[in-house]
């Protein structure tokens, strides 16, 4: 047979729908994870339905780096299911059409997934990452109540701490105050008070606070005097320059980095330092999940080809579990080569090498007509959920 036959063709348009269908899906999946910060943000600090769109635009591509994955080994699973259902490997095993014949339309997709996942992990995820900060830095200017956190100590006005114990989202006014301002160089001033409002200019990034019924305590160092002055209303002057310039001048992460910059930094960089391993790891992560497409999709052909009719389900528990473990062995890896236990190349691509070496495995052996038994994960499974069935029997009763 020659090279994109209408086998191939078949197959590859076969396993299109089931990717975009998983994209979307885990993708809203794991949007849902933000939605409640997001819904905080336009009904109580009025953030404009752009600025969320825009968060969840740079949000999707953290996400797709690991959605990308999972939604291809899921899409080659489920059209070898498919097919393997409605006897299809069958008739094509009968017509003299071997389980290898059936990998040139799977390493293409995986390829092309692989190739998409690298395009997000090493262009778009610093990208949204950068655009991100840079874009909450503008909604905490627009609208400072936004920038501001409830029972955190809040440095970004320069020389003066603040910390507030509630935000009043209706009348937007500050419950318990408590100030620290340093901006003198002989006098530190706390100022504590029950109430307090913002008022201001965000385009000039200067805000006025005002205070009532409370307790201004100043501090003279160099006499080490303390007077303590009770007021009706008090105002201070605050700044926020110090943020925007901090986010400017502000060196970038691992994940905010290009691959230039890292290279850099890991040159710049000694090994002693615990940054180094991460930004290394974080290097190695960038190359080493996109070639997971072909590893998953590599285990995901025998999976479903060896399905047995009425255990689809099975097949995709099974699938699914199979990328837990890979995820599990993703994170030891970066835990391990975090802490320096081993080197992080080790701990980014062993996951790959695993999944590829069984499904390598369990190729062979259904090539050659002997599928790899796996009734103890079926008993396994069995035995779970009659175990969750009985305690929701129990709940219930």
């Amino acid at each position: 047979m020659k090279l994109f036959s209408i086998i191939d063709r078949y197959i590859f348009k076969e396993m299109v729908p089931p990717f975009a269908i998983n994209v979307g899906f885990f993708t809203f999946i794991f949007l849902m994870t933000r939605i409640l910060d997001i819904t905080n943000l336009v009904v109580n600090y009025k953030i404009s339905l752009l600025s969320v769109c825009l968060i969840l635009v740079y949000s999707m591509p953290y996400f797709l780096v690991f959605v990308i994955p999972m939604s291809t080994m899921m899409s080659i699973l489920l059209t070898f299911l498919r097919m393997s259902d409605d006897n299809e490997v069958i008739a094509l095993k009968a017509g003299g059409v071997s389980v290898y014949r059936l990998l040139p339309p799977v390493f293409l997709f995986s390829f092309l997934a692989c190739l998409l996942t690298g395009y997000m992990a090493i262009y778009a995820l610093p990208w949204g990452k950068v655009s991100i900060k840079r874009l909450t830095v503008q909604a905490a200017v627009s609208s400072l109540d936004a920038g501001l956190k409830e029972r955190t100590f809040n440095d970004s006005f320069s020389g003066v701490m603040l910390y507030l114990n509630e935000i009043d989202i209706k009348t937007k006014a500050l419950i318990d105050v408590f100030i620290e301002d340093a901006r003198s160089k002989d006098t530190v001033s706390v100022v504590v008070a029950p109430k307090g409002k913002l008022f201001g200019n965000p385009g000039q990034l200067s805000y006025q606070l005002r205070l009532w019924d409370g307790i201004i305590n100043q501090v003279d160092i160099k006499s080490r005097a303390v007077h303590s002055i009770r007021f009706d209303t008090y105002d201070i002057h605050l700044d926020l320059k110090k943020a925007v310039v901090a986010e400017k001048g502000q060196p970038k992460d691992e994940k905010e980095m290009n691959l230039s910059e890292m290279r850099q930094y890991l040159s710049e960089t000694s090994r002693e330092d615990p940054q180094y391993y991460v930004t290394l790891i974080e290097y190695h992560r960038k190359f080493s999940i996109p070639f997971a497409c072909i590893a998953l999709g590599i285990l995901a052909v025998p999976l479903g080809v060896q399905a047995r009719s009425g255990k689809r389900s099975f097949g995709l528990v099974l699938g699914l579990g199979f990328f837990l473990l890979y995820y599990l062995l993703l994170s030891a890896g970066w835990v391990f080569g975090e802490a320096g236990a081993y080197p992080p190349l080790i701990g980014m691509w062993v996951p790959n090498v695993v999944m590829a070496s069984i499904g390598v495995y369990l190729l062979i052996r259904v090539a050659r007509e002997k599928p790899v038994q796996l009734t103890f994960v079926d008993r396994l499974l069995r035995k779970l959920m009659e175990k969750f069935s009985m305690f929701r029997k129990f709940r219930t009763q």
